[in-house]
């Protein structure tokens, strides 16, 4: 039997602020998680999304260090059309999140941008752009 790709977990250095970045991407996440050591969600489909703080990761790894030169890994955030990516993006960026690419036609016909969460990792947003 193959194993099962079944988690994505997040290593964050204030879970409270990190919960309020992923909930207004439409993630339910109940209050009462902001101050909890792990946290995880079940996506639609089944995979599951994962928050760590850093103590609870050095708890089990104490060699552990964030990783230096940038994130390595990026979470992509379907929206409905492309008047959404812009919104989200907007709403973000006003709510004081670091915008890194803001919203363009992409080439491969999507509306496309990149936000970072309070970790700095990147989330890309994007839509279909309209065929005709």
């Amino acid at each position: 039997m193959a194993p099962t790709f079944d988690l994505i977990g997040l290593v964050v250095t204030d879970m409270a602020a990190s919960l309020s970045f992923y909930r207004r991407l439409g993630l339910d996440i109940p209050p009462s998680a902001d101050t909890e050591p792990h946290v995880e969600v079940t996506l639609p489909g089944g995979l599951r999304l994962a928050w760590d703080t850093t103590a609870t990761v050095r708890s089990f790894d104490p060699s552990w260090s964030p990783a230096s030169g940038g994130p390595r890994m990026g979470l992509a955030f379907r929206c409905d059309g492309p008047e959404e990516v812009d919104r989200l993006y907007a709403g973000l960026v006003e709510a004081g999140y670091e915008g890194h690419l803001p919203p363009w036609d992409a080439f491969w016909g999507q509306r496309y941008a990149t936000v970072h969460d309070p970790d700095g990792n990147g989330v890309d947003l994007f839509a279909a752009l309209p065929t005709g």
